[in-house]
């Protein structure tokens, strides 16, 4: 961390909470503090507000593991979703990211991450059983597997997969028009929204790998 020769202890403190942010340094904390000590006392109060709220009153979904205001989300508390589809995905980003595709009417369900033995995750640290009681309770008819193009979500893709092969329940992919290695929330919404329409029986994917 960069140095600096502080002329107040409050500015350092409030410097060094900035710089645990990701992607923030010293110099871009210092100057997101210099430019709050000069807005009006109510920016700050209302920024320093919503981000104690945001601690202690968001929630996250009982059914789909997003994050929500209430103990159901929006999405699956809307009657007009489709409850039966639901879209396997790695994170909260994920969703926002389909979403604004507009081109999905399903449900989803947030795993909270993908299995990576280098990391130490591996699938009970993952809501991999809760899926697998949604799917076991027939509360699903088609499971869209939606995860990065990447070692660890094709493993996470194919753990999911052997899990629930013997279960009826359709099991697809995203159609590859996303490159290898990318991430679904820095896709650009017509290249997942195609993704998502023209979507693969998962299984049909593993005959192409030789699996």
């Amino acid at each position: 961390m960069m140095s600096f020769n502080f002329p107040s202890k409050l500015l350092e403190e409030a410097v060094n909470e900035f710089s645990r942010l990701p992607g923030i340094g010293s110099k871009t904390a210092l100057r997101l503090v210099l430019y709050l000590l000069r807005q009006d006392e109510e920016v700050s109060e209302n920024f320093g507000n919503a981000v104690i709220r945001l601690k202690k009153e968001i929630k996250e979904c009982k059914i789909c593991h997003n994050l929500s205001d209430s103990d159901v989300c929006h999405i699956c508390s809307n009657p007009k979703r489709d409850h039966e589809q639901i879209c396997v995905v790695e994170s909260i980003r994920d969703v926002m990211s389909i979403e604004n595709t507009q081109q999905y009417q399903g449900a989803y369900h947030v795993l909270g991450g993908i299995i990576s033995p280098m990391e130490g995750i591996g699938p009970g640290d993952l809501s991999i059983e809760s899926l697998e009681i949604k799917v076991r309770e027939k509360r699903a008819k088609e499971i869209i597997l939606a995860l990065p193009t990447t070692m660890e979500g094709d493993t996470t893709n194919f753990y999911i997969y052997r899990k629930l092969r013997d279960s009826g329940v359709q099991i697809t992919t995203l159609a590859r028009g996303l490159s290898i290695g990318d991430d679904l929330e820095f896709a650009d919404e017509i290249t997942l929204g195609r993704s998502l329409i023209n979507r693969l029986d998962f299984e049909s994917t593993l005959s192409r790998k030789g699996r």
